[in-house]
């Protein structure tokens, strides 16, 4: 295992992604945790993030100093590496020059985190920092034309510090880097697998929740429904399913629940109808976060409205993962900034009767997808592109109500069909339509149309930190927007979004 320190840097959730796939299991703390915490944890090795602050300002993030008495190894990453200098007794200062982007990296001693790697070699800067003078015990390992001491070590306390980010595809040989890290300084062993996952998460959630029933959420998405299947495991007959339609799903999503978990995989399973509630609450809102607020607090009333016509429910299970995690709040409380809350995590009332149970709140999408593979779900619910907790709502700009939705329902039914008619499906990570507030003037069979605007909206990523928009042949392009110009009442035009996040994010709202 490795901890990393998280001081804010929006490349924390990439660092531990690159461990795991070294089949390392990598785990990202705040800074304020305790020593005994991390004791209690046992990290083969330690992993000083970055972060937008600099050491030497007013209530800049900062951990236990005990952390380089463990007797483990530790990398520092940028702020990590500042951080780290300043506190064994270096001297760090703002820069003359600022360092962003590409750079030509020179190795003056290939060993350690360096062994194997020709110099020079290209890494990824982002710093108006410098260290000055690095503390006793160090040298100087790595130089830039801009950075006297763009890397440095102390081997005999495997001590090493990089004003680079290894984990960003940029920097070339930054795997080999972190493999080297992992490795040859820390000792590490490959075995972190789904398997061994399981079984950890298994035995904690028989732990956390005992002889006590949890009720799920189930949407039929891939988080929520391997969230079911590991409860399941654990808990077997305590775990109840609650489906609430809520008005705000895509096509067929209800009946597909149904006959998926009800009568495929056999598990308990409730339904609530409750889609007048939604839309009511909904009336006449058309801001983005008032609605993530008020639907996550309406899914939360009728789960517990639901659980109180049961017995000994005391627990509630979520299907969170690490990136909702990080684009909800800050981990230190410090400089990082909400980007929009998770209904998982950022529309919880503070009074919830119900404690939460979250199995996989520390996995990426595409672990999550391995693990249902590992516990034997059907290919076609793993593969399922991801739907946002608050559905349809949030892709409706402005204001929702019944005919809206509507319109987006059948226009987005038939983008994913021809989505899957191309064998892009799996390709993609997401694929949608958006419904905008607009309307623009068209001609159809001869007569001025004034008439609503889709948005298509295609991506490609790995774990949605990141994503480009998708080059989706013009044909296909072309065949969706007449299909649903032609097939859905009300619209006019259809354009395609080729924004990539950053600096947009993948859903509008």
């Amino acid at each position: 295992m490795i901890l990393v320190i998280d001081f804010g840097s929006q490349y924390n959730q990439l660092i531990a992604r690159r461990i795991r796939e070294h089949r390392v299991y990598c785990q990202i703390e705040p800074p304020g945790i305790e020593i005994e915490d991390i004791r209690a944890l046992a990290p083969e090795g330690l992993i000083l993030s970055g972060g937008p602050a600099s050491i030497y300002e007013k209530g800049s993030p900062k951990a236990d100093d005990a952390i380089f008495e463990l007797g483990i190894p530790v990398l520092g990453i940028c702020y990590g590496l500042h951080y780290m200098a300043g506190a064994l007794g270096g001297r760090v200062h703002q820069a003359e020059k600022r360092e962003y982007g590409l750079a030509e990296l020179h190795i003056q001693h290939d060993t350690g985190i360096f062994k194997g790697i020709r110099s020079p070699t290209r890494c990824w800067m982002s710093h108006g920092d410098a260290i000055e003078n690095p503390p006793p015990g160090f040298r100087a390992i790595g130089s830039t034309s801009n950075t006297r001491m763009a890397a440095i070590e102390d081997a005999g306390r495997k001590f090493y510090g990089v004003q680079f980010h290894p984990e960003v595809s940029h920097t070339v040989r930054g795997k080999k880097m972190l493999r080297n890290f992992l490795f040859e300084v820390c000792g590490c062993k490959r075995t972190w697998t789904m398997k061994s996952f399981m079984t950890q998460a298994v035995a904690e959630i028989r732990s956390q929740v005992g002889d006590q029933r949890v009720i799920l959420g189930l949407s039929g998405g891939v988080d929520s429904s391997v969230t079911a299947m590991v409860l399941h495991q654990a808990i077997g007959k305590n775990l109840i399913c609650i489906f609430v339609d809520n008005g705000l799903l895509r096509k067929g999503e209800a009946e597909e629940v149904k006959s998926v978990f009800k009568e495929h995989l056999k598990l308990n399973l409730r339904f609530v109808r409750a889609r007048k509630r939604f839309l009511s609450r909904l009336k006449d809102v058309e801001n983005p976060e008032k609605k993530r607020k008020i639907i996550g607090r309406t899914f939360i009333e009728a789960f517990e409205a639901e659980a109180g016509q049961l017995k000994d429910i005391g627990f509630l299970g979520q299907g969170t993962l690490y990136p909702d995690i990080i684009e909800s709040q800050s981990t230190f409380g410090g400089p990082s900034v909400v980007i929009k809350s998770h209904h998982n995590v950022g529309g919880l009332p503070k009074k919830m009767r119900l404690k939460l149970v979250e199995p996989l709140k520390h996995l990426f999408k595409d672990e999550v997808r391995r693990l249902g593979k590992e516990l034997g779900l059907p290919e076609g619910l793993i593969w399922r592109q991801p739907f946002p907790g608050p559905g349809l709502a949030i892709r409706i700009i402005g204001k929702v109500t019944q005919a809206r939705l509507s319109v987006l329902r059948k226009a987005d039914g038939i983008l994913l069909e021809e989505i899957r008619a191309a064998g892009l499906y799996k390709k993609l990570w997401q694929s949608f339509a958006v419904l905008l507030p607009l309307k623009s003037v068209g001609i159809m069979g001869d007569q001025r149309t004034y008439e609503d605007i889709i948005a298509v909206r295609a991506v490609t990523s790995k774990d949605a930190m990141t994503a480009d928009w998708a080059k989706l042949p013009h044909n296909l392009l072309g065949k969706i927007s007449n299909r649903i110009i032609n097939e859905v009442r009300g619209v006019n035009r259809v354009v395609y979004d080729i924004s990539s996040k950053p600096p947009s994010t993948i859903e509008w709202e």
